[in-house]
Parts: structure tokens; C-alpha cells; sequence
């Protein structure tokens, strides 16, 4: 019977414990050419998933990660032996990005995607203005915050996570609306949005109180509007060992193990 991932390809991240592991395997497994692998393994922590999801977005190429980093939420544990049986088995897990437009305020308009979330930040010692509507209506006319954030179901355990945000299990179809350090309203936590809805944030006082926005490692500075919408015309596959795929691990962050 012929093997679904017969070719690999192999990326993995600068570091020497990455790179050693990489020329193990590559010495074992063979490495084929990325445009020619039925699947890329990538070596290294969730930086480089990310980097790996954002390099071969477009092609629906599974990407299975190694964890050869430090945190490793979205890896699997690293083994010399049994990968393609690994493969084989591996469950799949389907997400989508987001995209952000953003226009600064010299009038340029930048487009990114990101996997995790959409920030926006605050560059000066000033708390941000920002103005938020969905689907064209506005929502908040006034949030007074470091910032505020979009954030993916696979995202909401990052920085979403981190802002206090909530856990959104991979195959909920919502956004999490999460501001950063808000100062106004003084008890407005965030909002839980459908995954179709676009949403738009206004600066207001752009000039006094710049701000940058964020799509997963992209930055545009000086922003004056930025809007957010999931693309579902993209499909990002990550592969999991089973037991561990990351509908289990989001789950497992919601009970706190």
C-alpha cells in the first residue's frame, strides 16, 4: 500500500537543538523539496508553526510541528523513530486566518494575514483611542486601552489567553473581541463576535496617540483604521498525534492542565 506521506519536507528553526534534531531525521527520512512534499515537518517551537502556516498558506499542505522550542503548544513531542506511522495516524486540524487591512496615516493601505490574532497597540506613553464597530455598525464609540485584539479560536489560548480573554474551543464558529488594559469603559471585557463578522477599528486622535497594528509577525505603524475578517477561501492543516490534537489541548487549557 503506498504511503500517504511518502515525501517529507523538513524546516526547522536556528536554534542547534532544532538543527540537530532536523539533520537526524533528514538522515533517516529523506528530505524532499517543500514544493514536492506531501507534508512539511517543522522543527522547533509555535513561532515557527506559525512561520511555517504563513509560508505554505494557499497550498493546503499539512504541516506537522516537532516540538524542538520551549512552549510548544501547537507541536507534537519529538521522536527519531516511527515518524511516517506518526504521520499516518495523525488527526487533522482545519483553521483559517484572518485578514487585516489596515491604513496608515499617510493614507496607505497594507493587507496581512494572521493565524492568531489582529493587535493593535498603543506607541506612546498615552492610552490608545479607538472607536470599534462590527458590520458597519458602531459598537463602541469611545474604548480607552493599551490596545485591543481579534483573536482566532487557534489563537485564543495565545495572547488572547494572556489578556484574559476566552478559550474558544477550534471548531466554534467566534472571534474574540479583547481589549488591552482598558481604562474605559471601566468594565467592558471583551465581546464574543460570529466568525463571519467584520469588524473595523477607528484611531481617534491619531497624531496624539499612535498606534500600531499587528497581524501574527506583520507591524504597520501609525495606523488610522484597520479592518478584521476571517478568510474561510483558506484552508491551514496542522496534523496531531492522537490524543493530542488541538481541539484536545484547547480543551485541556480551559480546565488548567
Amino acid at each position: 500500500m503506498t504511503e500517504r506521506f511518502a515525501a517529507i519536507s523538513f524546516v526547522a528553526s536556528d536554534t542547534a537543538e532544532a538543527q540537530a534534531a532536523r539533520l537526524k531525521l533528514v538522515e533517516r527520512y529523506g528530505d524532499a523539496d517543500p514544493a514536492e512534499a506531501e507534508v512539511v515537518v517543522a522543527l522547533g517551537g509555535d513561532g515557527l508553526m506559525l512561520q511555517t502556516l504563513h509560508r505554505f498558506m494557499g497550498t493546503a499542505k499539512p504541516i506537522y510541528g516537532i516540538n524542538r522550542g520551549s512552549v510548544g503548544f501547537l507541536m507534537n513531542e519529538f521522536r527519531e523513530r516511527g515518524l511516517r506511522q506518526r504521520l499516518e495516524a495523525a488527526q487533522r486540524s482545519v483553521v483559517h486566518p484572518l485578514t487585516m487591512t489596515a491604513v496608515d496615516c499617510n493614507g496607505k493601505r497594507v493587507e496581512a494575514r494572521a493565524i492568531n490574532e489582529v493587535s493593535l497597540f498603543r506607541r506612546s506613553y498615552q492610552a490608545a483611542k479607538l472607536r470599534l464597530s462590527v458590520d458597519g455598525q458602531v459598537r463602541l464609540s469611545e474604548l480607552v486601552a493599551d490596545g485591543v485584539l481579534v483573536a482566532t479560536p487557534a489563537g485564543s489560548t495565545a495572547y488572547n489567553l494572556s489578556a484574559n480573554g476566552p478559550i474558544l474551543p477550534l471548531d466554534a464558529p467566534l472571534l474574540a473581541l479583547t481589549p488591552l488594559s482598558p481604562f474605559r469603559p471601566r468594565r467592558w471585557r471583551g465581546a464574543l463576535l460570529p466568525d463571519h463578522a467584520k469588524v473595523t477599528i477607528a484611531v481617534m486622535e491619531a497624531d496624539k496617540r499612535p498606534v500600531s497594528a499587528v497581524a501574527d509577525h506583520t507591524q504597520i505603524d501609525n495606523v488610522v483604521s484597520v479592518s478584521i475578517a476571517i478568510d474561510r477561501s483558506l484552508d491551514l492543516v496542522m496534523l496531531h498525534d492522537p490524543g493530542h490534537s488541538l481541539d484536545e489541548r484547547i480543551l485541556r487549557e480551559q480546565f488548567g492542565y
